[in-house]
């Protein structure tokens, strides 16, 4: 008799449009050392769900896989080691990017440090959207950058899903932030706390942005060269997608004497504690621009893609 323990989850056995996700029936996993297996109640998607699915060559190697990092959960069950967690402790966390994929399922497994108590204050819907877009924020503001009270940050893309966190982190530790998006964005941003917004498509901002410590760029090398002019000597460029050997930007951020670095997020317990606290606070709260049950990733993906969403989607598992 077989007695394996399944769980629903969704899988791509091709790289291709949001049509390759399937749902499927799989092995339910068991923690390891230092592991907390999750009964997943949600999971946020990322820009980083739909490049996965769609381009070969990435971190994941060939399909089949099961995508998604975040998820916001109850620990069902705690391998050898773990202290921090217990059975029925409410969780949310990033697993570890980029090989501890697996989020969009009933259930997953990750290192125990990867997650955090969820406040009670928040439901799973909304601690499912924050881990990775917020932990990307808080790394590149607070670890790297290392944001004080009276800095000026500059946030580009500040609608989208790092973006709106961002500015919400960056205020947090007492920073002035500027903003760029679409027009029609700016009122969502101000009632986030943006001290001043620009449009992208409409302002020269090399110009118009001048003398900030920190750029933080999400867009790539569109705006990398320019974020470098906006920042005063001595300042720090963030970017998440650009090349980073690119010579040209190396070269200017050189001539202009101020500091270029590209980041990755990674899994973290201190840095997820970080904005447990925030989002208990009410200083943290992600936009959530759809939820979507896990039988529906397909058209979760096709709506994110779009790239005219603001805020984040979520994945909703019964």
């Amino acid at each position: 008799m077989n007695d394996t323990i399944t769980m629903r989850a969704v899988s791509q056995d091709a790289i291709g449009g949001p049509e390759v996700l399937k749902e499927v029936r799989l092995p339910r996993p068991k923690p390891g050392l230092g592991e907390v297996l999750v009964r997943v109640r949600a999971a946020g998607l990322n820009p980083t769900d739909w490049k996965h699915r769609g381009l070969p060559g990435l971190f994941l190697g060939e399909p089949p896989f099961v995508l998604g990092w975040d998820a916001s959960g109850v620990v069902e069950a705690v391998g050898l080691g773990v202290t921090l967690f217990a059975p029925g402790d409410e969780v949310f966390g990033m697993v570890p990017y980029p090989y501890g994929v697996g989020t969009h399922a009933e259930y997953v497994t990750g290192p125990a440090r990867a997650f955090a108590a969820k406040p009670a204050s928040i439901d799973h819907v909304q601690a499912g959207a924050l881990p990775l877009a917020a932990l990307t924020a808080w790394q590149a503001l607070v670890d790297t950058a290392r944001v004080t009270a009276g800095q000026r940050v500059l946030v580009h893309a500040a609608a989208g899903g790092v973006g709106h966190l961002a500015v919400q982190i960056a205020k947090a530790h007492g920073a002035e932030v500027i903003a760029t998006a679409s027009a029609p964005k700016h009122d969502f941003l101000r009632s986030l706390g943006a001290d001043e917004v620009h449009d992208y498509r409409t302002t020269d901002l090399a110009e118009a942005v001048r003398g900030v410590d920190v750029v933080l760029d999400s867009r790539g090398s569109e705006q990398a060269l320019p974020g470098l002019r906006s920042l005063r000597r001595g300042g720090t460029l963030v970017s998440l997608r650009i090349d980073p050997g690119n010579p040209a930007l190396l070269a200017e951020a050189d001539r202009l004497g101020v500091r270029a670095t590209v980041m990755v997020v990674e899994d973290d317990h201190a840095g997820m504690a970080g904005i447990a606290a925030l989002a208990a606070d009410g200083r943290l709260r992600a936009e959530i621009a759809g939820t979507f049950d896990l039988a529906d990733a397909a058209r979760a993906h096709a709506l994110g893609e779009t790239g005219h969403t603001t805020g984040k989607l979520v994945l909703t598992v019964d």
